[in-house]
């Protein structure tokens, strides 16, 4: 029976996600937790622990299989808790809490993603241009339930994001510095945490036994070599015959050509389903909007809000930066 070793010590409620959701969920022995910020390979990862549990390539429809636990726009907890009690396979569970926002049990296994910030960004760029009117009246709907459980009055809706990549990185920029020298640092934002804050609460618990940390460039780079070292993370013995046919199912290239049928709901949110959630699989693509002085703009950001170690790990993964348990930081 999972031990709780940790309890969460980091309340977040957000338009799109509550941390309390997490209060009824009864854990299992083996239970996995899929936990990232958004856009950085949740997806990815949550298809590579499907192929691994069931030791399948078979096409099946994982994003309803593993619920988002902490979301509030999709299905009530009740609807999720209950998907996962009626589960008699190893279950694997999505989550875009920060780690100390997260109860830690000592037979759970926990595996976190990491990315360069600037893809993340840009990838978010495109997924919140492909909301659906409809996803987009919930989000604003919770957005004013949550302002008014608290006292608050919003001015309106946010302002509309550039369209131009360029602008949309550099505004990012700005908003990751006004948090910083907002009092207490680099914290909260309006979002409930911003990216190097949620990135430090996995980096400083990185060397729990039951944590792993993954990151999408390793994973573009030998996709093979991270589901084997994933696999024996989950103690999972996947036969090396077996391996190629679930590394090749997991692909970027392979899970476009079958998103309709791994995400048959996606269309409630996206306005060309899976084809827009599942867009381009590239790493490095802020490259060609930023320029040096940008690029140095952002590094400074990156090393107030952030450890050495967290911050070169987040840039390259560990084919550049090393295993993160090896970090001094």
């Amino acid at each position: 029976m999972a031990e709780l070793q940790r309890a969460p010590t980091h309340l977040v409620q957000t338009p799109v996600a509550d941390s309390r959701r997490w209060n009824q969920f009864e854990p299992r022995d083996g239970d996995i937790v899929i936990a990232t910020f958004a856009k950085c390979g949740t997806t990815w990862t949550q298809r590579i622990v499907d192929l691994l549990v069931f030791q399948s390539a078979e096409v099946r429809p994982f994003g309803e299989i593993s619920p988002w636990l902490d979301s509030t726009i999709f299905n009530t907890v009740e609807d999720d808790l209950a998907t996962l009690r009626a589960q008699t396979h190893r279950r694997y569970i999505k989550s875009h809490l920060p780690f100390d926002a997260l109860p830690v049990w000592d037979t759970v296994k926990y595996i976190h993603v990491g990315r360069d910030g600037r893809d993340a960004r840009l990838s978010w760029q495109n997924h919140q241009q492909g909301f659906t009117p409809g996803i987009s009246a919930r989000i604003a709907a919770q957005a004013m339930a949550l302002a008014a459980e608290r006292g608050e009055t919003l001015a309106g809706p946010p302002p509309r994001a550039p369209e131009d990549p360029r602008e949309y990185l550099i505004q990012w920029f700005e908003q990751l510095e006004a948090a910083l020298d907002a009092p207490g640092g680099a914290g909260s934002t309006s979002f409930g945490f911003e990216f190097f804050g949620f990135e430090a609460t996995y980096w400083r618990e990185r060397r729990r036994p039951n944590l792993l940390l993954v990151h999408y460039n390793d994973l573009k780079d030998d996709l093979a070599g991270e589901m084997r070292r994933i696999s024996d993370f989950l103690d999972i013995a996947t036969p090396k015959t077996l391996m190629p046919s679930l590394v090749e199912a997991a692909r970027f290239e392979t899970m476009k050509r079958d998103g309709d049928a791994l995400f048959p709901r996606l269309k409630e949110a996206f306005d060309r389903g899976a084809d827009r959630f599942l867009n381009q699989g590239r790493s490095g693509r802020w490259r060609q909007y930023l320029s040096a002085e940008d690029i140095a703009r952002y590094e400074a950001i990156a090393r107030r809000a952030s450890t050495p170690g967290l911050a070169h790990w987040l840039e390259g993964g560990r084919g550049i930066a090393g295993d993160p348990t090896s970090s001094r930081d």
